[in-house]
């Protein structure tokens, strides 16, 4: 793998390259809840936000692309005064296990600090364990008792104050192409 093909795409739900990231939540929502949480399935709870939501000054929303093509994601939206709701985080399924939604959380992360936010809530399902460890193992506190069966929350609830990524603001509001794993 080469990371330095791997970059960073600030856009929209609504850019044709976010395609595959959207079309493969929902496959795997639905595989993993059927119609648990919503009898439409998966694509009602992704279609639950407007497109602006995860837009510029109080949202955002990334791809990790390598070589034109989409891998990974992610993007978040306000959720009160100071705090970012991550949402949408994925890499594609043949290419996990490999630090992706490590690198894409990191830059989901710095962008929100650079936004201004100072702490970052987010949930999970209860049938994805493989997100449970990403966010304990990075950082994120649990706002759920972890020695407890899953099923009983449904939505796992976590939380994690990035104040300590704050940063001068700089005087552009441009987006920017980043390299994924580059350190800033």
């Amino acid at each position: 793998m080469n990371d330095m093909s791997d970059t960073f795409l600030y856009t929209s739900p609504l850019d044709p390259r976010a395609k595959p990231l959207i079309d493969e939540l929902i496959h795997e929502y639905d595989s993993r809840y059927g119609n648990y949480f919503n009898a439409e399935g998966a694509a009602a709870e992704l279609n639950r936000y407007p497109p602006e939501a995860f837009a510029p000054p109080h949202g955002n929303f990334l791809l990790l692309v390598r070589d034109g093509e989409t891998i990974g994601g992610g993007a978040f939206k306000n959720c009160d005064e100071g705090t970012a709701e991550f949402k949408r985080i994925w890499t594609r399924s043949d290419l996990r296990r490999q630090g992706l939604a490590r690198k894409v959380l990191v830059e989901l992360e710095a962008q929100a600090a650079r936004q201004g936010y100072a702490r970052i809530y987010l949930t999970t399902g209860f049938r994805q364990p493989e997100a449970v460890g990403l966010y304990l193992n990075y950082g994120y506190t649990a706002l759920f008792d972890t020695s407890a069966d899953p099923e009983i929350y449904k939505s796992l609830p976590f939380e994690k104050d990035i104040t300590h990524l704050a940063e001068p603001a700089l005087d552009d509001a441009e987006p920017r192409l980043r390299v994924a794993g580059a350190n800033y």
